[in-house]
């Protein structure tokens, strides 16, 4: 009679449990979707910036090692891994801007950004995993939603990875624009620092207007700088 001891590293058998697989695709796949695409969007929580989405087909044979929730990953492997995603898959992104955002709320602007992300497939996905509780109206095929989809899926989780790298270049860039306000360093976050540059100069541009986060700030009348 074969004794086991318990394990001497129940963690690491934690997180490989909480690893994203390809089982969800897989299972599509068995049931006719030879097109399974992954969508996740980074920026719904800063007060600053788009909100940027991006959709992604991954080869089953050509899947880069070491996929997760891009939170999960540091910023070395997070832009190592979007450089083998663009190489091996079929990768849309799409984004919406401040102005949108305000214009509709930021549920409707990431949800319509996911959707135009799914549209710009080189190929037309046959089923999308979509991460969260929403599926974005106006799809041309089925979706699913998928609760911490991004920890459960290699399809959403590459996702993540490429609309996180995409949108942080972004914001590297916005800070070159509008050097008062340090967005290279937060992306556009509610850190200490960037509430102290929104009290003093006042938004710009691309801050989203709309965010309850400013009903607190002092802000100067001029709406922008």
């Amino acid at each position: 009679m074969t004794r086991r001891t318990p394990p001497d590293s129940p963690a690491l058998f934690e997180l490989l449990a909480n690893r994203p697989d390809f089982m969800l695709e897989r299972a599509l796949m068995r049931d006719g979707y030879s097109l399974v695409a992954g969508a996740d969007e980074a920026g719904r929580g800063p007060l600053a910036g788009p909100v940027v989405a991006a959709a992604v087909i991954l080869d089953p044979d050509k899947i880069p090692a070491g996929l997760n929730d891009s939170k999960k990953l540091t910023v070395a492997q997070r832009n190592d891994l979007h450089t083998q995603i663009l190489a091996t898959s079929l990768v849309s992104i799409a984004s919406s801007s401040a102005r949108r955002i305000d214009g509709t709320d930021i549920l409707k602007a990431s949800l319509d950004a996911m959707r135009r992300a799914v549209l710009g497939l080189a190929l037309p996905p046959s089923f999308v995993l979509i991460d969260g509780r929403d599926v974005p109206p106006g799809l041309a095929c089925p979706g699913k939603a998928v609760i911490k989809g991004d920890a459960r899926s290699l399809s959403i989780a590459a996702a993540s990875i490429v609309a996180k790298v995409t949108r942080d270049r972004m914001m590297e860039q916005a800070g070159t624009l509008y050097s008062a306000y340090g967005f290279e360093i937060h992306a556009g976050y509610a850190t200490a620092f960037h509430r102290e540059r929104i009290a003093e100069h006042g938004p710009c541009p691309l801050h989203r207007m709309s965010s309850v986060s400013y009903t607190h700030l002092t802000l100067p009348t001029t709406p922008y700088v």
